[in-house]
């Protein structure tokens, strides 16, 4: 009679948890809803449909995967059982996407086509989840984050990059006129405490920094030093970009040779080459770089050939690692625009840059339409900043006078 009872008692509680956890489920289920409704534009992971253009895609892909928490890859250190938590409860804006860096740079790749208005059909959708995402209390929750004393090398120099591209497009959007400048102008201030905070970070890095770091991912200092220049420019902290300069102008202004035989490795994506050179235009004038080129990179053809650089092969998109070469394709394609676009108009090389830019960006471009995960959760922000040519129109100021 007790085992009966006991048994019974335990069916009941079993079942009022189920019950709790269906609630659970169905208020998650109903919280997702509003981020992954379908409209106008196309999934691009449905074969059976082809987006009437690729940014409708690749919002597509932002939009879904934003506030999608799993699976996901944490840079995370755990100082007491306190900090166990789930990454939506670690870091409450940016925990989509796979990993921090992809969540930022997806909420980028929105910010960005909402502002260029390239994508007018989506533009309530996007508005309305970065609404929902850059509010004052998830982004206090970063800020609490972030703030640690263990983590002041969070994310760095990759993905704080990124926020600074976010920021750094939401000031361009709320200087113009009209409705999505005064929404720009209410989110920005929000992520403000967020970009002293990391801006402060580098400022203390930079100087500790002896050498350069020259790889194909996610520490590289040549791409992120680029888009620390982009930011200071918008938003006029000198200091910031004279302590980026300098220590671009010290690490690279006597680099010769760079050995382009040895690229790719087998899981890069980014060029350690070619993103010096594309961050050298931004330090140099036109004369002084056509001249530091000549010496960094002396096979670049005057022929106007598109196949002296060969794309990078990925035999497996489901495969995470393998994958980043589509990505290697595509930043190579904006660094050689970027790299044209600083030399002379009459520059001989200019054409051989362009051609392969473009051979290496169709190529990257059509693995962004792949319906695996692995890559189309970050492949879309790469293939949004090639195609907005982002990094050409952000660094014509930048240039050393």
């Amino acid at each position: 009679m007790v085992y009966r009872k006991a048994v019974a008692g335990l069916m009941i509680a079993m079942l009022a948890g189920c019950s709790v956890a269906e609630e659970d489920d169905r208020q998650t289920a109903q919280e997702r809803d509003i981020f992954e409704r379908r409209n106008v534009a196309p999934d691009p992971a449905d074969n059976g449909q082809t987006p009437r253009k690729a940014e409708h895609a690749y919002a597509r892909i932002a939009l879904n995967c934003i506030n999608k928490q799993y699976p996901n890859k944490i840079s995370h250190v755990l100082n007491s059982a306190v900090d166990v938590a789930e990454p939506s409860k670690l870091t409450p804006v940016f925990y989509g996407c796979y990993d921090w860096h992809s969540a930022v740079h997806g909420h980028w790749l929105l910010t960005r086509l909402w502002g260029q208005d390239l994508v007018p059909e989506m533009d309530e959708e996007i508005a309305a989840a970065l609404a929902a995402n850059f509010t004052t209390e998830k982004i206090a929750g970063e800020l609490t984050y972030l703030s640690s004393e263990d983590r002041k090398a969070f994310e760095r120099p990759y993905g704080i990059a990124w926020f600074l591209q976010l920021t750094a497009e939401l000031r361009d959007i709320a200087a113009g006129e009209g409705g999505k400048a005064e929404q720009a102008k209410a989110w920005l201030p929000r992520l403000e405490p967020l970009e002293t905070l990391i801006v402060g970070n580098i400022k203390d890095w930079l100087p500790k920094l002896a050498y350069p770091i020259r790889l194909g991912t996610h520490n590289q200092s040549a791409f992120a030093f680029g888009l620390f220049l982009d930011w200071a420019e918008r938003s006029g902290d000198t200091e910031m970009a004279s302590l980026v300069r300098n220590k671009a102008l010290a690490f690279h202004s006597k680099d010769r040779n760079c050995p382009m035989a040895y690229e790719p490795s087998g899981e890069d994506f980014l060029s350690s080459c070619l993103m010096v050179a594309d961050l050298m235009r931004r330090v140099m004038d036109e004369a002084e770089y056509a001249t530091w080129l000549s010496g960094f990179l002396p096979d670049i053809p005057t022929d106007g050939s598109d196949d002296w650089l060969a794309v990078g092969i990925v035999n497996d998109p489901t495969d995470g690692k393998l994958v980043h070469l589509d990505g290697l394709n595509l930043s190579r394609a904006w660094a050689l625009e970027g790299m044209a676009s600083a030399l002379p108009a009459d520059d001989q090389r200019r054409a051989s840059l362009l051609a392969s830019a473009t051979l290496h960006g169709n190529s990257g471009e059509e693995a962004v339409r792949t319906p695996h995960y692995a890559g189309s959760h970050w492949l879309a922000s790469f293939a949004t900043y090639w195609r907005t040519r982002r990094g050409i129109d952000a660094s014509r100021s930048n240039q050393a006078s």
